[in-house]
């Protein structure tokens, strides 16, 4: 990018912070409405790429202690909330999962369990997708997968259908674990600072299970429509587990097992009382050292994501910006205007507003926006918040429209065999059907639980 063209997109955020702040104070305070130009400032940047991704992420340290929305000090806590070190350790598992090359052993595995089919590799690549994603960042699972789903054809349609399919795989898949997707990790933060009791990472997934099965089969099935006669011939052939495979399969299998025994069954069991971001972080540290010695500092540095560690730091402080500020609750008194319809309906418009919205903005702002308006509107009606703040973070990862609205989608076009058009055709569908059944199943089966 040229000096002269990155100029143009500071300047694009600037206006458009300005457009907002001046749109703002006609109906909010002088703090409300700076806040509200800082994030339009910050989300425009994030999104034009106008400054990277991680220098951005660290401008609410400086931006909002500089306009009177937060103390530098109440600005800088949130970067080192429990959660980002959740989201670190499961990281550094990640990191020596792909260093191994153990992730090709478990896709070549899953995808071997399916017919030659287009359809049983649609739906294995779905499914191997969406696994993968619920333990590494989606945005992994897709760039390891996208190229393997490529060489299994020379079919132009189908390999758009299978790019597709990884795409919208890592999305749904990356909710069935609390670390899956970043939104997760956002809702598990404000839950803490709120003084809210944590989902336990097995009720997690015992929680969205169902959803992620029903979204599997029916992407599945609607993205092979038209394909059962086609066969596709794949070399899905591995060679045994080595050393450093089963060490990492073994602290896997550790951490799984430890975090099952920490999960509380109400009434019965009260669990072991460890914090999960220390299991985390125990297991990822672990890798470094005897007898384990899979990752190196100096060799595996540079892979650790701390951007994405940045940007979570962001997310918490603009949800802190928005509950200090007041913004939260002039924003929830208007929403509950409509909690005075059933329910169903009220999950209704939250989830189709966060969905739609996320297609064109960060999905990790968005939430971090909408987390604490939605705690404040729960406060004021009686509406339990962990129902309502859960439906619109498993939201905030369902849109499948466009290429901006998530990392898998906008990898999925990047192979060129995606355009816009199909994505957005595919995508809508899936939108709606998204929507529904999330609200489905918290309706039916999220409600008995929390």
């Amino acid at each position: 990018m040229s000096m002269a063209e990155q100029s143009r997109k500071i300047l694009l955020a600037l206006f458009l912070g300005l457009i907002a702040f001046g749109a703002m104070i006609a109906f909010f305070t002088l703090q409300q409405s700076l806040m509200v130009a800082a994030i339009v400032l910050m989300v425009t940047l994030w999104t034009n790429e106008g400054l990277p991704l991680a220098v951005v992420s660290l401008l609410p340290i400086v931006i909002f202690p500089a306009s009177g929305v937060l103390s530098t000090k109440e600005a800088a806590v949130n970067y080192a909330n429990p959660i980002i070190y959740l989201f670190l350790g499961g990281f550094l598992i990640a990191i020596a999962v792909e260093k191994t090359g153990l992730h090709k052993i478990i896709a070549n595995k899953m995808l071997g369990l399916f017919p030659s089919s287009a359809r049983g590799i649609i739906f294995a690549l779905i499914i191997t997708s969406g696994l993968l994603s619920s333990v590494l960042s989606n945005t992994t699972t897709t760039l390891l997968l996208l190229p393997i789903a490529l060489f299994l054809t020379e079919d132009v349609k189908l390999k758009m259908r299978l790019a597709l399919g990884i795409a919208y795989g890592a999305s749904i898949g990356g909710i069935l674990t609390p670390i899956g997707t970043p939104p997760n990790l956002i809702l598990m933060g404000i839950m803490e600072d709120f003084g809210m009791e944590a989902i336990p990472f097995a009720q997690w997934m015992y929680m969205v299970a169902p959803l992620v099965l029903i979204m599997f089969i029916v992407v599945g099935f609607i993205m092979s429509l038209g394909l059962k006669d086609v066969h596709i011939e794949a070399d899905l052939t591995t060679e045994p587990l080595n050393t450093d495979q089963k060490k990492v399969l073994y602290v896997i299998g550790g951490l799984i097992a430890l975090l099952l025994l920490n999960a509380p069954i109400k009434p019965y069991y009260s669990g072991l009382g460890l914090s999960e971001p220390g299991i985390l972080l125990t297991a990822g540290l672990i890798l470094f050292a005897p007898p384990f010695s899979i990752l190196n500092w100096m060799e595996d540095k540079d892979n650790i994501p701390y951007r994405i560690m940045f940007l979570f730091g962001a997310g918490f402080a603009i949800a802190a910006a928005f509950t200090k500020t007041g913004m939260a609750t002039e924003i929830a008194s208007q929403l509950v205007t409509f909690s005075n319809m059933p329910i169903l309906l009220f999950l209704l418009i939250i989830a189709a507003m966060v969905t739609f919205t996320t297609e064109i903005t960060s999905n990790t702002a968005l939430i971090s926006i909408m987390l604490p308006i939605l705690f404040k509107v729960a406060e004021q009606t009686g509406i339990d918040a962990t129902l309502i703040m859960m439906v619109a973070t498993i939201c905030a990862s369902y849109a499948f429209m466009l290429p901006i609205a998530t990392p898998p989608n906008a990898i999925a076009m990047s192979s060129g065999v995606v355009s816009i058009k199909t994505m957005a055709t595919y995508g809508i569908v899936f939108n709606i059907l998204g929507i529904l059944f999330i609200v489905s199943v918290a309706r039916t089966f999220w409600i008995g639980i929390l």
